[in-house]
Formats: C-alpha cells, structure tokens, sequence
C-alpha cells in the first residue's frame, strides 16, 4: 500500500511540475556580445523581470543565447526562438534587434541597448512603435562627452572617433560627435573597422597623430577594449567612451547611463506586456533619465591627466 502510495505521488508531482512547465511563458534571450554593457542590460532584465513577479523556472523559461558577435549566429538563434514558439524575445545590441524584427512580426519583441531604434528601421517611430518591437534605447549625451573630452585634456586638438563602421547605432552617435567637435574646436579623423581582428593595426595607425580618441557604445570596440588600451596607454592617448564598462579595462572617462538600470526598465515592459497590459505597438520607447559622471583616476594618473576640481 505504502508503495502505490509513493508511486502515485510521484506521479501527480510529475503531472504537476510538467504543468507548471508547460504554462510557464518562455522567453529567448538573444545577446549580441559578451561586454560589460550588454552583460549589465541582462543581468538587468532578469533581476527585474524576478522583481515583476517572472522568475526564472517557475513562471517563466528562460532561453540564453549569445550571438558571439556574428550576424549569421543572430538570425539562426532568432530562427531558434520562433521555432520554439517563443511568448517574448529580448534582443540585446542593435545587429540582434535587426536580426530578430526581420524574422518575426507576431512575437512580441523587446529591444535594449539600442541607440536610436527608429533610426536602425526597427519601429516607425520611437514614440509610437506600431508593430511588435519596442523597448529601451541607450542613447547617451554624446555632446556632453564631447565637452568632457575637451575638458579634461584641453590641449587637444585633434580627436579619432573608433568604431565599427556597420554598427548603425556607432555611425548615428559618431554624427553627433563630428558636428559637436567641430564646434568646440577639434579637428576629427574616422577609424573604422569591420571586424575584432582590425582594432589593433587601426589604434596602432593613430599614434602621433591624434590626441585623443572617442569611443561610441560601439559593441565590437567595447568587447576589445583592452586591446585598445594596450596601445593607447604607452603612447599617453585617453580614450573618452560611450559607456562607464570600457573604463574598467583602461578607458579614461565618460558620461552616459547605467545598463543594468537599462535592463530593469525594459523588464517593466516585459511585464505589462507579459501580463497582456499592454502591446508593443502603443509602447513607447523608452530612455534612461539619470545619467552620471564617471572618471578612471588610475588611468588618468597613467596619462599624466589632472582631474579638474569641479570634475
């Protein structure tokens, strides 16, 4: 007796954890890159997502998958999650947004770390998406950057702007940067690569004859941000960036936004969404509104930069 009673409990448990499971929304994950930034916007979505009430494995499945910076991996894990008939896919990065949006116009998408996404054609209007893609964009003060940049090496005079030249979100900030350098004064150089292997020959053709470099939220520059510094440090090049995560691998400065606050604030939209209080069409795509000062003093003590006081 005992035993058909163990027998049938394990049954029912499996009934119901197979219910469980089958009920439980899923959710595809799909990350350009691995970098600080994009680490920081997940990490980000799932805490919050756990904060709304979805967690992991109980009400939700979570689907992790990283693209490991190629375009072909994007659409085929893009493919994976339709397959799969996905509730929701988040797309970190601008190429994985691209590459999902043009997949699918019925799953409900999220998108973050996405600098202008009407621009990258991934909605007809950052205020009112009208499809099935909305989300966070993590445009940053790149004007300001500018500024901090003349601010904390005044001598400059003339600037490269690094970064990938088929990353739309790159080109639209270098835009912005040309136009505001030009302004206070600087004279601009593009230096473009087209994949990982080139930073190097191309930071290395800068020496003697920029003074400084910036550096958008460009994904293939951030993830090889240390080899950039490699060169840059020894020659007493700062590197301004677009994001606070270049600065721990030797970037000098910056001023733009926190991507794991990024993340939560595109989870609050996987919320309303998941809960049908919402649909992407009627979302609006939404910013960051606190924005901070960050300053690498051990790179600039490399440098031989003084920190103004009121910095």
């Amino acid at each position: 007796m005992k035993k058909l009673l163990i027998i049938l409990s394990v049954i029912l448990l499996s009934v119901s954890c197979s219910k469980s499971e089958s009920s439980a929304f899923k959710i595809g994950i799909l990350q350009l890159v691995e970098h600080a930034a994009l680490d920081d916007a997940n990490r980000g979505f799932v805490d919050g997502l756990k904060e709304e009430g979805f967690e992991d494995g109980k009400n939700i499945i979570i689907d992790y998958q990283n693209a490991q910076g190629e375009q072909a991996n994007c659409t085929t894990i893009a493919q994976k999650f339709i397959n799969d008939k996905s509730d929701l896919i988040l797309a970190i990065a601008t190429p994985a947004a691209q590459a999902v949006a043009n997949m699918t116009k019925e799953i409900p998408i999220l998108i973050t770390a996405v600098t202008d996404p009407a621009d990258a054609k991934l909605v007809a209007d950052n205020n009112l998406p009208g499809g099935n893609v909305t989300g966070t964009s993590d445009l940053t003060p790149v004007s300001e950057q500018m500024e901090l940049l003349k601010k904390l090496i005044p001598n400059a005079r003339r600037v490269a702007f690094l970064y990938n030249s088929s990353e739309q979100n790159s080109k639209f900030q270098v835009d912005i940067a040309r136009k505001k350098a030009e302004e206070i004064g600087l004279t601009t150089r593009d230096a473009t690569i087209t994949n990982p292997n080139e930073i190097q020959q191309v930071v290395q053709n800068l020496i003697g004859k920029v003074d400084a470099i910036y550096v958008p939220t460009d994904n293939m520059v951030s993830a090889g941000m240390p080899t950039v510094v490699s060169i840059t440090e020894p020659a007493k090049i700062p590197v301004i960036c677009g994001e606070e995560g270049m600065l721990p691998a030797g970037g000098l400065a910056t001023y733009g936004i926190n991507y794991y606050e990024l993340g939560k604030l595109t989870s609050k939209q996987a919320a309303k969404i998941l809960k049908g209080e919402s649909k992407p069409a009627d979302m609006p795509i939404e910013y960051l509104q606190n924005l901070s000062l960050q300053i690498n003093t051990n790179a600039a003590q490399k440098l031989g930069i003084v920190i103004p006081a009121d910095l």
